[in-house]
C-alpha cells in the first residue's frame, strides 16, 4: 500500500471529476471526506457530515448558487449521514442510499432504542455510571442527524451509477454497517471505499445491539469480494488516497485474524463483554471511544461463538464469555 502526495491526490481527483470536501469532526478521528462532482444535470453530492454549524458553513461555501441534483450516501453513521436530511431539504436533491442502512438510519436513535441500552450496557457487565454516560453520549447525536432524509432510491447490487461524467458500479460491502455501499470505476480502477477500507487505521467493526449477529464475519467476505477487484486506487473517507487495496486488505484481515486470537486466549477465564474490552483496548478512551471499543470487543466475541469456540452464559445479569 502506498499513500498517494498531495499532487497526485490532486490530479487523481482532477481525472475523476471529483473534488473533496473535507469535513473536520469532533472526535480523535477528525475529518470525514465527502466528494462533489459535477454532471449533466447539477452536482452529485457523496455523504453530507454531521448536522453542525461547521459543516453547514463549509457546505454553503463550497455549493453556493449551483444546482445540486443527487446525494448519495454510503452508509447511515452520523458523519456520513447527519446532515443529509437538511442538504436535501435546501437542494431539493434527490437522495439515495441503501435500503438496509435507510432503516437503520431511521431506528437508531428512536427512543425505543435509545431507552433499551442501558439494560445492554448493563448485560456487557459495564459498570452503571458509565453504561448511562454511554446511553447519553448515543442519545447526544439525535440532533446531529436530524432532519431526517427522504429515500427517493435504494441502490441496488452492482448498479451503474453517473458520479460526475463518470459511469461507477455499486457494491455492497456490509461489516462497517450492515448497508454500507462503495462505488468501483472501472476504466481508471479506482475505488471510492468509504470506511470499508482505510489507509492508517481499521474500520470499527461493531455489533450494536441490532442488526447482522456476525458483522466481522460479514466485513472479511466483503474485504475478500473487493480482493477479486485488484483496485489499484483507493479514496477513503478518512485519511488519503492510497494505492493497492489488496495489500492494505491483507493488512485488515491479518489484524483481524489476530485480534480474535488474542479475545480467544483472554477466555481460558470466563470474562464479560467489559472485562474483554479493558484487556483488548488497554488505554484511555473517551466515552465515544468507550461505546466503540465495546462494539468492537463484541463482534469479535460473537464471531468466535458462532465458530464454536466460545460460549455465553447469562450470571448475575451479566453475558460472561468462556472458552470450549
Amino acid at each position: 500500500m502506498n499513500e498517494v502526495r498531495q499532487a497526485e491526490t490532486q490530479e487523481l481527483l482532477h481525472k475523476l471529476g471529483l473534488k473533496l470536501v473535507r469535513h473536520p469532526l469532533p472526535f480523535r478521528l477528525n475529518h470525514v471526506n465527502c466528494f462533489m462532482a459535477k454532471g449533466e444535470e447539477g452536482w452529485t453530492i457523496i455523504d453530507a457530515g454531521l448536522n453542525n454549524d461547521v459543516t453547514r458553513e463549509l457546505w454553503e461555501r463550497e455549493i453556493g448558487n449551483e444546482k445540486v441534483d443527487q446525494i448519495f450516501l454510503t452508509h447511515y453513521h452520523p458523519d456520513h449521514f447527519g446532515y443529509a436530511g437538511e442538504l436535501q431539504q435546501k437542494t431539493g436533491a434527490q437522495l439515495s442510499m441503501s435500503k438496509i442502512d435507510a432503516d437503520a438510519g431511521m431506528k437508531s436513535w428512536d427512543e425505543a432504542f435509545l431507552n433499551a441500552l442501558p439494560s445492554y450496557y448493563k448485560a456487557a457487565g459495564i459498570p452503571r455510571e458509565a453504561a448511562q454516560e454511554m446511553a447519553d453520549n448515543t442519545k447526544a447525536f439525535q440532533p446531529l442527524i436530524s432532519p431526517l432524509p427522504k429515500v427517493d432510491h435504494y441502490f441496488e447490487e452492482g448498479e451503474k451509477i453517473h458520479i460526475g461524467r463518470l459511469e461507477y458500479e455499486v457494491l455492497f460491502v456490509p461489516g462497517h454497517s450492515d448497508g454500507m455501499v462503495i462505488f468501483y470505476q472501472q476504466e481508471h480502477n479506482v475505488l471510492l471505499s468509504a470506511d470499508h477500507i482505510l489507509p492508517r487505521i481499521t474500520p470499527n467493526i461493531s455489533y450494536w445491539f441490532h442488526g447482522d449477529p456476525n458483522p466481522l464475519l460479514t466485513y472479511t467476505k466483503s474485504l475478500e469480494k473487493i480482493r477479486e477487484l485488484d483496485v489499484e486506487w483507493v479514496i477513503p473517507s478518512h485519511g488519503q488516497p492510497f494505492q493497492g487495496a489488496n495489500e492494505r486488505i491483507d493488512e485488515l484481515l491479518t489484524h483481524h485474524k489476530e485480534r480474535l486470537e488474542a479475545t480467544w486466549k483472554m477466555l481460558e477465564h470466563p470474562l464479560t463483554i467489559f472485562e474483554v474490552r479493558e484487556r483488548l483496548f488497554d488505554r484511555p478512551l473517551t466515552v465515544h471511544e468507550m461505546r466503540f471499543a465495546v462494539g468492537e470487543t463484541l463482534a469479535h466475541l460473537e464471531y468466535l461463538r458462532a465458530e464454536g469456540r466460545c460460549e455465553r452464559v447469562m450470571e448475575a445479569e451479566r453475558w460472561i464469555y468462556k472458552q470450549l
